[in-house]
C-alpha cells in the first residue's frame, strides 16, 4: 500500500458519524489570523444548533468543532466558517510508517511534535501498527515539513514498501551491547576483583574508580538514545518515559550513583528493544495482509507497430491498471485486482479475501478479487476498480485504521494513564528528596528509591495493553474472512449475549426456486406463472427472481405491465395488458377482501394439490374449491415453503410455492454460538409464521419473529437490545468482568442496513465484492459462511478476555511495585525488568495469541 493517499479529501477531516454519537470537524483556516478572527468565526459557527465545543486556533489557523451530527453536519459548520468570512483550505490526509513508534509515551511525543507544525490540521498517531495519520493544509505546509518534524522528535520516518532493519541490528542494539559489557566489567571489577579497582582520576573532588568509569561508559551507550529522545521529549514538553528515564540516568550520576546510572541505562535499552521486537512480531501480520495483494500486473494493451496495432502484454505497477484493462494472470499467480473474468477457467483460492480454503471454480462472467490465487488454467480479467479500491485494499485500509475508533476500555486507560503519571513522578519526587530534607536521612538510599518510582511511573505495558490486542484480533480476523471495523466494534461485539438472524440468505442460502403453482378459477399454471412474472420482473426480491426464473425455464411469455407499485412488506400491484393485478403474500388478498376459505379451483373437477390435498366439490356451483387459509397455505408452509397468490382485484388466479435450501451449516452455527455463551438466537423474518418456524425448529432456532416488515424488524431489533443490555445491568458483575450485553443482528447488509444499523453489531454475510454491506455494517463476513460467525463469537470473547488481563494484571503489578519502591523493597532493577520490560512483553505476547483463534474452533499450538 502506498503510505501516501485521499489527496484533495474534503477540509473536514472528520465528518458525520455513522453511530450518531459526537462528530468533530477539524478545518485549516489561514486566514483566522488573530484573536479577533478566531471570535469572529467562533461566533458564526455557533450559531449552529447541536454545536457542543468551537476550539478556535489562530496561531496554527485551525478550527475544531464538536457537534451533535443528530442536529447539524460538517458541512454546515464548513458553510459557517465560509460565511464568516474565511476561506476553508483543502486539506491533503497521508499515512507515514514510524516504525520506532511502537508505545503510548513514543506516540505523544510524535504528536506533540506535529501539533507545532502550521498547515497541520489533524494528527492521529497509532503505536500498534507505527502508523500516524496526518491531514495538512498543502498550501502551508508539505510532506517533507511534516517528516522533518517526526523525525526532529527522535523517529525516523521509512517507505511503506522498504522493509525496516532487524531491530538486534539496529545501532541501538550495538550500543546497548557495548553498554551491557561495559556494566558486567564494571560490577566484575567493583565486586570481584577489587585489587585491580584503582582510582583513575578525581573529579570534583569525586574519586572516579575503573569501575565507576565502566558503568559512566555503560550510561553513555546504552543511554544516548534515551538522552537524546529525552531531549526531545522535554522540548516538546512530554512527560513521557524518554524524559523520566533521562531524568533518572542524569540524576543518579549527579548524585554519584554510576552502579544505578549504567543499570537503569542498560535494562531500559533492553527493555526497549525488546519492545520494538514484540512490537514489530505483533505488526507482521499487518505486514503479512498488505503483502498479499501484488506489486505488478500483466496487462494485455494496444501496441502500435509497423504492421500495424497487435496486443502485446506488458507489466506494470499494479496502480497504473485503468478500469477496463484487460489483465493476464497465470496458474500460481495472485490476482492483481478485482475484475471479472473474460476468458479462461480456473480453480482460485479466494482464502485471502474469504477465509475459505476450498478453491472455488469460476469462468468467463465470474467476479475474482485482488489477491487470489489462480491454482491451475489461465485466466484474463477485465479490471472493475483501481487497485486501491479493491475488496482486499478497503480491508486492508479498515483493518490500519482500526486504532482510529477506541474501544471504552482504552478511553478508560488513556484518561487513567493522564493522572497516573503525574501522580507517580510527584510521589517520586517526594520521596527522593523528603527524607534527606526533613530528618537527614541518606540521599543515596532515598534517592535510588524515588529513582525506582520514576521508573514505575511509566505506563506503556498498560497503556499499550489494549490497542495491542485489538490490532492482533483485528489483524488475525481479517486473515480469517472476518472483517472487524474498530476496537469499539471488537470490544461491543466481545459483550453481545443475544443474536439475531435474519432468514433468508443467512439461515437459508438464498437461492429460492418454485416447487408448488396451484391454478385457481381455471386458469392454468403457465397463465399463473406469466401473471406473476410479468408483475415481479420489477421487484429485486428474492422469491420475486426465483419466480421469474422459473417461467423463463419454462418458457412462459410475460405480458405488458404498466402502473407497477410495491406495497411495503405485502405484495406488489400493476396493471397488466390493462387489468390491474396482485402478486404478494394472502395477507394481502385478505385486506382485500377475497374468501381464502373457498377458492374456485376449475369447473371440470379441478386438479389435485400433492398426494393427500384435494378440491372439495362446490356447494355454490359446478366445480370444485379449495381451502387456502386452513389447508392448501398451512401445508406448504409446514414444509418450509413461502406462499404468494396471484390475482386481479375480482378474481383469485392461483397459488406459488416458494421453497429455499437451508445452509448444511446452520445447525451446528447455532449449536456453537450457545455454546459460545450467547443466550439468545433469534430469527427474525418478513416470512409467514409457519414457514419461519419449520425453518427454525430444523436448525434448532426456538425463538422466531415472524411477519415483519422492514420497520418492524428494526424495531424488534431495538427491543432485543434494550432487554439484553437490561439484563446486563440487573446482573452482579465486578467491574473487570461488567459486560454492556446488546444484539448481533445479521444479514446480507443491503436489504437489512436499517436493522443491522439498529443492532448493537450489525454482521453483513457475504460481504466480498459488495461495497454496500462493507460500509454499512460493524462486521463482515466476506465470505458466504456462516461457520465465521461462531469463530467471530469467540475470537472477540477472547479478546475482551485478553484486553481486561492485560489491562488488570499490568495495572497490578505498577500498584505493588509503586507501593514497594518507598519501602526499600522493590529495585530499580526489579522495576525495569518486572515494571517495564516484563509487563510490556507480557501484554503484547498474551495479545499474539489471538492469531491462534481459528474457524472451527481449532488452535495453532
Amino acid at each position: 500500500m502506498n503510505d501516501e493517499n485521499d489527496a484533495g479529501e474534503e477540509s473536514a477531516s472528520v465528518g458525520d458519524p455513522a453511530d450518531g454519537t459526537e462528530g468533530t470537524v477539524r478545518a485549516s483556516v489561514p486566514e483566522m489570523d488573530c484573536a479577533s478572527c478566531a471570535s469572529k468565526v467562533e461566533r458564526s459557527v455557533r450559531s449552529l444548533s447541536g454545536i457542543e465545543s468551537v476550539d478556535p486556533r489562530p496561531a496554527g489557523g485551525t478550527l475544531v468543532v464538536d457537534y451533535d451530527p443528530g442536529a447539524t453536519t460538517a458541512a454546515a459548520v464548513r458553510d459557517r466558517v465560509e460565511g464568516a468570512g474565511y476561506a476553508v483550505a483543502e486539506t491533503t490526509t497521508e499515512t507515514l510508517v514510524v516504525p520506532g513508534m511502537d508505545c503510548s509515551s513514543c506516540a505523544g511525543t510524535v504528536e506533540s511534535a506535529l501539533s507545532s507544525v502550521a498547515g497541520v490540521v489533524d494528527y492521529d498517531a497509532r503505536p500498534a501498527s507505527g502508523r500516524v495519520e496526518i491531514t495538512r493544509d498543502p498550501g502551508r505546509t508539505t510532506r517533507g515539513d511534516v517528516v522533518a518534524a517526526v523525525e526532529n522528535a527522535g523517529y525516523e520516518v521509512v517507505d511503506g514498501d522498504r522493509e525496516s532493519p532487524s531491530v538486534w541490528r539496529s545501532r541501538r542494539a550495538l550500543k546497548t551491547a557495548v553498554g551491557a559489557v561495559a556494566l558486567l566489567a564494571g560490577v566484575g571489577f567493583e565486586y570481584l576483583l577489587t585489587g585491580s579497582n584503582t582510582t583513575l582520576t578525581t573529579v570534583l573532588g569525586r574519586p572516579i574508580t575503573t569501575a565507576w568509569a565502566l558503568y559512566g561508559i555503560a550510561a553513555a551507550a546504552a543511554g544516548q538514545a534515551i538522552l537524546r529522545n529525552g531531549w526531545y521529549s522535554l522540548r516538546t514538553r512530554s512527560l513521557d518515559i524518554d524524559f523520566l528515564m533521562s531524568a533518572g540516568v542524569v540524576g543518579a550520576v549527579a548524585v554519584d550513583l554510576p552502579f544505578e546510572a549504567a543499570t537503569l541505562a542498560v535494562l531500559f535499552s533492553v527493555s526497549e528493544l525488546l519492545e520494538r521486537y514484540s512490537m514489530d512480531r505483533a505488526r507482521s501480520s499487518m505486514t503479512e495482509l498488505m503483502d498479499l495483494s501484488p506489486d505488478t500486473a500483466t496487462v494485455r494493451r494496444e501496441e502500435s507497430g509497423a504492421d500495424g496495432s497487435a496486443r502485446e502484454e506488458t507489466t506494470v505497477p499494479v496502480d497504473e491498471v485503468a478500469v477496463g484493462e484487460l489483465v493476464v494472470v497465470r496458474p500460481g499467480e495472485r490476482i492483481p485486482v478485482d475484475g471479472v473474468v473474460r476468458e479462461g477457467t480456473s480453480a482460485v483460492d479466494e482464502s485471502p479475501i474469504t477465509g475459505e480454503s476450498v478453491p472455488v471454480d469460476v469462468t468467463a462472467g465470474d467476479e475474482v478479487y485482488a489477491g487470489s490465487i489462480v491454482e491451475e488454467g489461465y485466466l484474463e480479467v477485465e479490471t472493475t476498480a483501481p487497485a486501491d479500491e479493491s475488496t482486499l485494499a478497503t480491508v486492508i485500509d479498515l483493518v490500519a485504521d482500526a486504532e482510529r475508533d477506541k474501544s471504552d476500555r482504552e478511553r478508560f486507560v488513556d484518561r487513567f494513564a493522564s493522572y497516573y503519571t503525574p501522580v507517580v513522578v510527584g510521589l517520586a519526587l517526594l520521596t527522593a528528596a523528603g527524607p534527606p530534607l526533613l530528618v537527614g536521612a541518606p540521599l543515596e538510599v532515598w534517592f535510588t528509591r524515588g529513582l525506582t518510582l520514576l521508573v514505575v511511573a511509566c505506563p506503556c505495558a498498560f497503556v499499550i495493553s489494549t490497542p495491542v490486542s485489538v490490532v492482533s484480533g483485528i489483524t488475525s480476523a481479517a486473515r480469517n474472512g472476518v472483517l472487524i471495523k474498530g476496537g469499539d466494534r471488537l470490544e461491543a461485539m466481545g459483550e453481545v449475549d443475544v443474536v439475531a438472524l435474519d432468514k433468508t440468505g443467512t439461515i437459508t442460502t438464498g437461492e429460492l426456486g418454485v416447487t408448488d403453482v396451484v391454478a385457481l378459477n381455471d386458469r392454468t399454471a403457465d397463465d399463473v406463472l406469466g401473471c406473476a412474472a410479468s408483475l415481479e420482473r420489477r421487484s429485486e426480491h428474492p422469491i420475486a427472481t426465483a419466480i421469474v426464473d422459473h417461467a423463463a425455464g419454462r418458457g412462459v411469455g410475460e405480458g405488458d405491465v404498466t402502473a407497477f407499485r410495491s406495497i411495503t412488506g405485502e405484495g406488489v400491484r400493476a396493471d397488466l395488458d390493462g387489468v390491474t393485478h396482485y402478486v404478494g403474500k394472502p395477507a394481502l388478498f385478505e385486506r382485500l377482501g377475497f374468501d381464502l376459505e373457498h377458492a374456485h379451483v376449475a369447473t371440470d373437477g379441478g386438479v389435485a394439490v400433492g398426494d393427500d390435498v384435494a378440491p372439495e366439490p362446490c356447494d355454490h356451483g359446478p366445480g370444485t374449491y379449495l381451502d387456502l387459509v386452513n389447508d392448501v397455505v398451512p401445508r406448504l408452509q409446514a414444509d418450509g415453503k413461502s406462499v404468494v397468490l396471484a390475482g386481479t382485484e375480482t378474481e383469485l388466479e392461483g397459488v406459488i410455492a416458494v421453497a429455499d435450501t437451508v445452509r448444511p451449516e446452520a445447525e451446528g452455527t447455532v449449536a456453537r454460538l450457545r455454546e459460545s455463551g450467547i443466550d439468545r438466537v433469534v430469527m427474525l423474518t418478513g416470512d409467514n409464521e409457519r414457514t419461519a418456524h419449520a425453518i427454525a425448529d430444523r436448525v434448532g432456532i426456538d425463538e422466531v419473529r415472524a411477519d415483519l416488515l422492514p420497520g418492524e424488524k428494526v424495531d424488534a431489533v431495538r427491543e432485543l437490545a434494550a432487554d439484553s443490555e437490561a439484563a446486563a445491568d440487573e446482573a452482579t458483575r465486578l467491574p473487570w468482568n461488567r459486560t454492556d450485553g446488546g444484539v448481533a443482528m445479521v444479514g446480507d447488509g443491503v436489504n437489512d442496513a436499517p436493522a443491522l444499523a439498529a443492532a448493537t453489531v450489525g454482521v453483513a454475510m457475504g460481504a466480498a465484492g459488495t461495497d454496500t454491506a462493507i460500509e454499512t455494517a460493524d462486521v463482515a463476513l466476506m465470505g458466504d459462511d456462516l461457520t465465521r460467525l461462531p469463530y467471530l463469537v469467540v475470537l472477540v470473547r477472547t479478546a475482551n478476555g485478553v484486553i481486561r488481563s492485560n489491562v488488570w494484571s499490568s495495572l497490578a503489578v505498577k500498584a505493588v511495585l509503586a507501593a514497594g519502591a518507598p519501602l526499600g523493597l522493590v529495585s530499580v532493577i526489579h522495576a525495569v525488568v518486572i515494571g517495564d520490560m516484563g509487563m510490556s512483553l507480557a501484554v503484547t505476547g498474551n495479545a499474539m495469541r489471538l492469531a491462534n483463534v481459528r474457524p472451527g474452533g481449532d488452535t495453532d499450538s
